[in-house]
C-alpha cells in the first residue's frame, strides 16, 4: 500500500476550530530608522540653542518672577543683564543650565517625533494634506507631550534661575532637585508644579510654531533649486513662527514662573495657572502678564531658526550616511 500524506482533519459538527497563534507586529526596519534619525537630530537641535540662549532664559525668568511693585526689582533687560553681570558674576547667566541641557535630547526627541507621529496619524500615513489646522493640531499634541517629559526640569531650573547670589553661593542642580523632592514631593506640589501652565505654555507655542513654519514652508525655494535662498527662507520661517509663538503663549509662561519660582513672603500665593493669571492681572495689570516678552523673543525668535536648522542638517547628514 501507498502511504499518503497526512491532511487537516475534517471538520466534526459542531466543532469549533482554534484560532491561530498570535504574531508579533514588527515596525518596519525604515520605521525605525526614522525613529532614530528623529531623535539624535532632535537631541543635538536642543542642546545647540540651549548653549547659544539660555542667558536670555535667565534674564526672562528674573523679570517674570519679580512683582512689578517691588522696589528692588529689574527695571529693563539691559538693567537685568548689567545688575547680573556685575553683582553675580559672568557664570550667573548660565545659572540652572544643566536641567535643560539634561532634558534636551528626551524633549527634542519627544517634539519631533510626536509632530510626525501625530501629523501622521492625522493624514492618514500621507494618505490625505497636511492642512495648516493639521499641522497646529499635530505641533498643539507634541507640545502636550513635551510638557509631561520637562515640567520636573523645569521647576529645578526655575528655582536656580531665581537664586542670587554668586557662583560659589549657588545650589547645585542636584541639591535643588533633592530638596524640592523631599519638602514638596514629586506630585503637583513638588517637582509636578505647575503643569498645568507648562502643558499649555508648550502646547500653544508648538502648534503656532509648526503650524505656521511647515504651512509656509512649501513657498521657499527648495534646497536643490538654490541652496542660499531656501537657507534665507528657513531662518526667516524660523524666527517668524518662534517670535509669533512666543507672543502667543507668554502669559502661560509667567503663570508657570510664578507658580514654580519662588513665593512671596514664603507663602504660597500663586497655586494653578488660571488663578494666578488672575491674580498678576487684578494686582500688577496686563502689562505684568506679557514681562519677559523681549529676552523671550530674543532667544526663541533665533532659537527656534537655530533650532529647525540643526535638526534639518543633521537629519540630512545621517540620512545621507545610511543612518
Amino acid at each position: 500500500m501507498t502511504a499518503q500524506l497526512a491532511g487537516p482533519a475534517p471538520a466534526t459538527p459542531g466543532h469549533v476550530p482554534l484560532p491561530a497563534p498570535p504574531t508579533m507586529i514588527k515596525l518596519p526596519a525604515s520605521r525605525l530608522k526614522l525613529a532614530r534619525r528623529q531623535i539624535l537630530s532632535g537631541g543635538a537641535a536642543g542642546f545647540v540653542e540651549v548653549c547659544c540662549m539660555h542667558p536670555l532664559d535667565v534674564v526672562k525668568t528674573r523679570l517674570q518672577i519679580q512683582n512689578l511693585a517691588s522696589t528692588d526689582r529689574y527695571t529693563s533687560v539691559g538693567n537685568c543683564f548689567s545688575r547680573m553681570y556685575y553683582c553675580e558674576g559672568p557664570l550667573s547667566f548660565y545659572k540652572g543650565i544643566l536641567p535643560p541641557i539634561l532634558a534636551e535630547t528626551p524633549k527634542r526627541a519627544v517634539k519631533f517625533v510626536c509632530f510626525q507621529q501625530y501629523k501622521s496619524l492625522m493624514t492618514g500615513n500621507g494618505q490625505r494634506e497636511a492642512t495648516p489646522s493639521i499641522l497646529s493640531l499635530a505641533g498643539f499634541g507634541c507640545g502636550l507631550t513635551e510638557a509631561v517629559v520637562i515640567n520636573p526640569f523645569e521647576v529645578v531650573k526655575v528655582s536656580l534661575q531665581a537664586q542670587r547670589g554668586t557662583h560659589a553661593q549657588r545650589t547645585t542642580t542636584f541639591q535643588m532637585a533633592r530638596n524640592i523632592a523631599l519638602t514638596d514631593g514629586v506630585g503637583r506640589e513638588g517637582l509636578y508644579r505647575g503643569l498645568t501652565a507648562t502643558l499649555l505654555r508648550h502646547g500653544v507655542w508648538n502648534g503656532v510654531y509648526f503650524g505656521l513654519y511647515y504651512s509656509a514652508l512649501r513657498y521657499v525655494p527648495k534646497k536643490e533649486t538654490s541652496w542660499g535662498q531656501n537657507l534665507l527662507g528657513r531662518i526667516t520661517l524660523g524666527l517668524a513662527a518662534g517670535t509669533l509663538a512666543s507672543i502667543t503663549n507668554i502669559p502661560f509662561d509667567v503663570a508657570k514662573s510664578r507658580i514654580q519660582g519662588p513665593q512671596p513672603g514664603g507663602v504660597r500665593v500663586y497655586k494653578s495657572c488660571w488663578q494666578t493669571m488672575s491674580l498678576v492681572y487684578r494686582q500688577e495689570g496686563v502689562r505684568a502678564l506679557y514681562i519677559g516678552l523681549l529676552p523671550k523673543v530674543m532667544r526663541l525668535g533665533p532659537g527656534g531658526a537655530i533650532m529647525l536648522l540643526m535638526y534639518d542638517t543633521v537629519s540630512d547628514l545621517l540620512e545621507r550616511n545610511g543612518w
